[in-house]
């Protein structure tokens, strides 16, 4: 059994100079040991557990009780097969037993308004951003719920690269977006752990203060260098870079964005009845 000070440096992978608790609860350690699982078994998931977990889900804080999201379950496979053929790069939503969409949904709380008489005043970029928030603490709760029952799942951003053929085959009208998908299913692999940033890139005490980013950065290029090195099919847009010998995190996470993604979503937003005014 793992110490708290080796669960805690596992995810930074390297040691942890800090002090840790002499143990820590069970939900702790789940967390911190946490890896995306994309390949799964044909064992169906119980509807029993599932009714559990979107409970889980919906135990989620949201903004002022005003639940703005929705979820999506799709276990039929002629339509799951469909919604991976328009995301071909995520190949194991092909072959996970549920897919799970987690929507921003402004549809329902405009509809409750003008059903008690109010005019509807609330079409702005802040609800938006409430909304999407709302749907992701929402599916946040769902992972570590279903992954404390040893299920395995990966969030998927890539349904929002062909909105309206996904929205299509969902039927997810004016008002609704999803935010990502969630492939599920009982875990054929045991997944990999992926090292994160040190706390002194990502954490700030007290005020905002990222003076010694690029010495931080360099030492987690480094280390992943050392331990999982990008290969020649992980590293982004090498139709136009070309293959890095020795490609780090953050020449790849820059490659990544030096290319605009998903150019039109702004406008598929508008289009169906956003106001990001």
């Amino acid at each position: 059994m793992s110490t708290s000070a080796e669960l805690v440096g596992g995810r930074y992978g390297r040691t942890f100079q800090g002090d840790t608790p002499e143990e820590l609860p069970a939900v702790v350690s789940q967390l911190l040991e946490r890896r995306c699982i994309r390949r799964y078994t044909a064992e169906p998931i119980s509807d029993s557990m599932m009714d559990v977990l979107l409970a889980c889900a919906q135990s989620a804080p949201t903004k002022s009780n005003l639940q703005q999201y929705s979820i999506i379950v799709t276990t039929d496979e002629d339509l799951r097969m469909k919604l991976a053929d328009l995301n071909p790069d995520t190949g194991h939503m092909k072959y996970c037993p549920v897919f799970i969409t987690f929507c921003a949904d402004m549809r329902r709380a405009k509809r409750l308004t003008e059903r008690n008489g109010f005019d509807y005043a609330s079409n702005n970029m802040d609800t938006f951003l409430n909304a999407t928030v709302d749907a992701a603490l929402a599916m946040q709760c769902f992972i570590s719920a279903a992954e404390s029952m040893g299920l395995g799942c990966a969030p998927i951003s890539q349904v929002r690269n062909r909105m309206e053929e996904f929205c299509a085959a969902l039927d997810i009208p004016e008002g609704v977006f999803p935010i990502a998908g969630l492939t599920l299913g009982w875990p054929d692999w045991e997944g990999r752990m992926n090292a994160r940033l040190p706390q002194s890139a990502v954490v700030h005490r007290e005020k905002y203060d990222d003076s010694g980013i690029d010495d931080v950065v360099d030492g987690y290029d480094a280390q992943r260098l050392e331990t999982n090195p990008i290969s020649a099919d992980g590293q982004r847009h090498t139709d136009k870079y070309g293959v890095s010998e020795n490609c780090t995190w953050s020449e790849n996470v820059a490659r990544q964005l030096s290319v605009t993604e998903r150019a039109g979503f702004r406008d598929f937003l508008v289009k169906n009845g956003f106001d990001l005014a």
